[in-house]
């Protein structure tokens, strides 16, 4: 059986802490899109730990790990990743596969995406400038480079190949693009090996075996349901299909294998970037939001926009992936807030609505609020729902009503003990 466990909202929900919570209980946990522009964030004794495209399992000793298909590989990152994990005694020719089929995030992938995103000036999309963008491009262009083709004799001619079909392009923006791209590439070429320290298989294949032989599956994905290429807030999304659609084509498995849809929110709403947030706010309280929930990118360090919670946008990702439980994260982040507001509706031009509109960025969007009486109580001490204020229980109440869908997990701190089953 497969479990699948994804975001909510624009990304950071909280994905990393869960998984690694969850592990235990699977036997393969594999990352099914995204690319190093996802910072999952993990801490335990007395250690944070933030990983880019390694599977959040990976501490886990009886869980194998598996970057799937779907997702793309900057070898750079991925070798520091495994440089930054050296200490842990992981045995990553065992503990870590790699999809034969996951794309290679080239040098000049990221030169292009920087070059882009300056072209665009005041219209950029925010992106991590990570390469992620050109690289699916590539992808879908069909003239993507993947992992198992550093394996074939004639594979540098391929790639040769394709960086002069970058370098044409980077040619049309030199006004806002300088590079050497001869040192970019001897790292990038020494990185490969590290790809070869883990097993490189046909990930399909070994997932279908796992499944036949009753194997626990957590899929784990990266962003947030918002940030979706088809049902995120266009164009302001990333390039890969975050919702539960992607476990299906970003692992090779089908749609029937998914039992439970984990789906994982903030007690409040997030987004690092450009794009609308009809919930943001730009006063004292949002400002508390970030400095409480130290709410900075994992990747990219930037702050990140803070905002009371926006029940239209979470109703609407839970509908699109088939949500059959919650875990709510950062509870502890709203104690002391003596109301706390949620968005229950939109006014717009043509009345209130409850659904989510095909242009979230029309300025004449405004959130319609429900108040709702806050809690002073530290949370991040408490360790079971019996210690929790009737208050905080008191909006996990509203929000399962809400939301027609229980809350099963409530974390009221980083820390991995710091989770609540309820």
């Amino acid at each position: 059986m497969v479990d699948l466990l994804l975001g909510l909202q624009w990304g950071d929900e909280g994905k990393g802490k869960i998984v690694d919570v969850l592990t235990q209980s699977y036997d393969i946990i594999a990352r099914f899109q995204g690319g190093p522009n996802a910072g999952h964030t993990l801490e335990f004794e007395g250690h944070k730990h933030v990983l880019h495209t390694i599977p959040s399992g990976i501490f886990h000793p009886t869980a194998t790990n598996l970057i799937g298909n779907g997702v793309v590989i900057d070898p750079i990152i991925f070798k520091k990743e495994l440089e930054g994990l050296s200490g842990f005694g992981i045995d990553f020719s065992q503990k870590l596969l790699i999809s034969k089929k996951a794309h290679l995030i080239l040098p000049t992938h990221r030169l292009l995406d920087a070059a882009s995103e300056a072209a665009k000036g005041k219209a950029k999309i925010g992106s991590t400038l990570k390469g992620i963008g050109p690289t699916y491009m590539d992808k879908t262009g069909r003239n993507g480079i993947r992992v198992g083709d550093i394996l074939a004799a004639n594979w540098k001619e391929r790639y040769q190949s394709l960086v002069e079909k970058h370098i044409r392009l980077l040619d049309n923006y030199k006004s806002v693009v300088d590079y050497d791209l001869k040192e970019l590439e001897t790292e990038f070429f020494e990185s490969l090996e590290s790809l070869k320290m883990c097993r490189i298989i046909d990930s399909e294949n070994y997932l279908h075996e796992a499944l036949r032989a009753k194997k626990k599956i957590l899929a784990e994905g990266a962003q947030g349901s918002l940030l979706d290429i088809d049902f995120g807030t266009y164009p302001f999304v990333t390039s890969s299909t975050t919702t539960a659609a992607g476990a299906c084509t970003g692992l090779g498995i089908a749609p029937n294998t998914i039992q439970e849809v984990l789906g994982i929110f903030k007690a409040y709403t997030t987004r690092v970037g450009s794009g609308p947030f009809p919930t943001e706010l730009f006063d004292a309280d949002g400002k508390r939001m970030g400095k409480v929930g130290h709410e900075f990118g994992a990747t990219t360090g930037r702050a990140r926009r803070c905002g009371w919670l926006d029940l239209v946008a979470l109703k609407y990702a839970i509908r699109i992936n088939g949500v059959t439980q919650l875990m709510m994260m950062k509870g502890d982040v709203l104690s002391g807030f003596k109301t706390i507001k949620v968005c229950t509706a939109y006014e717009t031009s043509e009345g209130i609505v409850s659904h989510l509109p095909f242009d979230l960025a029309d300025p004449n969007i405004k959130a319609v609020w429900k108040d709702i009486e806050g809690w002073d109580e530290d949370l991040t001490q408490m360790t079971a729902v019996e210690e929790l204020p009737k208050t905080f229980l008191n909006y996990i109440a509203f929000l399962e009503k809400e939301l027609e869908t229980p809350i099963k997990i409530v974390s009221v701190g980083p820390d991995r003990k710091q989770t609540i089953f309820k």
